[in-house]
């Protein structure tokens, strides 16, 4: 953007043979965002014509994917461009069984920390409340509390009301503490989406508009410490009812975005490397590459963007997904059919020091957003509705 073209470092076959072993960037990374400014843009075209770079590979999440479209624009055919999708977000809307690379590695290590702090959990009759990645949905969350087996997991998709109330989140992670303490268990750990700080109620969270924000203009979630907030208000929360409970919040971050990669991510990035440059060989440009059941397909960047925003769509989590419901029907959290057998109910109004009904009154309200009951249904078996087990 500056045009300094004096800073680069030429890529020779013994600087970056087995480099697919390690995580991290090789070539490092820029927040810069050219896309602020059509000067910056001009500036960063001549700079790489000045490099005689023509055709070029971008590799990040959205907002890489997004200067890399208007790179494109901008260089009218005097530079080719291709995206290659990197985010552990797994956030660009890629069909729903397309991974972005590094995602499996990052869930993969999730899993393996949230394991040990699940033994440790239960060892030391404590809550963890694990913060996760995902700026703006919770596939990662999702995907390490699911595997792991989670006490449960919170992700901002499943919020139907906006702006989410802090209220809301608190009384939800209430309810499992609750509901985990009339079983005996005074542990539990819970897998929560850092995206949800940017859908909560800025009255609720006044720090929200004094934050950091980047290049892009996206906030630093960093500086919101949603795990210690919700900790804290948990804690308030539960002392209403004379209940005392040790929370530990934990950010699990970085480590999970330069991990050394698995075996998948490693020959998925090697396929995705491959077919980017053979892409551009051959006269390619202006699009993401992708591998589809084993199939190389080329995505115009144009099918990615939002009309409204012009800016490339986020994929979120399915809620209404089969793979969702499963999710949460293994969660230990308040749902419609506790509320639809008095009898359990009771129980953890008894916990609680409340009357049914007064239990009734306080937490109700939380099942007001849970997914309809789950059906399996499919070719030669017959429909299986879901019962109160279930």
């Amino acid at each position: 953007m500056p045009g300094d073209v004096d800073h680069t470092v030429r890529l020779t076959i013994d600087a970056v043979s087995r480099i697919h072993f390690r995580g991290g960037s090789h070539i490092g990374i820029s927040r810069a965002n050219p896309t602020t400014n059509p000067p910056f843009l001009e500036d960063a075209v001549i700079s790489l014509l000045r490099l005689n770079v023509t055709q070029l590979i971008t590799i990040g999440g959205d907002d890489t994917a997004f200067s890399a479209m208007k790179l494109e624009e901008k260089a009218a055919g005097r530079i080719r461009v291709v995206h290659v999708p990197k985010t552990i977000d797994n956030d660009l809307d890629l069909p729903p069984y397309v991974d972005t690379f590094g995602f499996q590695t990052a869930r993969h290590l999730g899993v393996e920390i949230v394991k040990n702090l699940l033994v440790d959990a239960k060892t030391t009759s404590r809550w963890y409340y694990v913060i996760a990645m995902g700026r703006k949905a919770g596939h990662l969350a999702m995907g390490i509390g699911k595997a792991v087996g989670a006490t449960l997991s919170l992700i901002p998709e499943e919020f139907q009301q906006r702006p989410i109330k802090l209220k809301t989140l608190t009384d939800t992670l209430v309810g499992a503490v609750l509901k985990r303490l009339t079983t005996g268990r005074r542990d539990g750990v819970a897998v929560i989406a850092e995206g949800v700080v940017l859908d909560l109620d800025p009255q609720d969270l006044a720090q929200i508009e004094q934050a950091e924000r980047d290049a892009h203009g996206h906030l630093r979630i960093a500086e919101v410490n949603i795990g210690e907030i919700l900790k804290h208000a948990v804690e308030q929360r539960l002392a209403e009812f004379g209940i005392k409970t040790t929370i530990v919040a934990k950010n699990v971050g970085y480590e999970l975005r330069c991990a050394d990669p698995i075996a998948y991510d490693m020959e998925y990035a090697r396929d995705l490397g491959y077919c980017a440059a053979k892409y551009l060989l051959q006269g390619g440009n202006g699009a993401v590459v992708t591998m589809q059941a084993g199939h190389f397909v080329p995505v115009p960047f144009g099918h990615l963007v939002d009309p409204t925003s012009g800016r490339p769509r986020v994929r979120l989590v399915d809620v209404h997904s089969a793979r969702y419901a499963i999710a949460r029907r293994y969660m230990i959290r308040l749902r419609r059919d506790d509320f639809d057998d008095a009898h359990e109910l009771a129980k953890f109004a008894a916990t609680a020091g409340m009357s049914l009904d007064e239990f009734r009154a306080e937490f109700g309200y939380l099942i007001d957003d849970e997914p309809p009951s789950f059906m399996l249904e499919g070719p030669g078996s017959p429909e299986v509705e879901s019962t109160s087990a279930w």
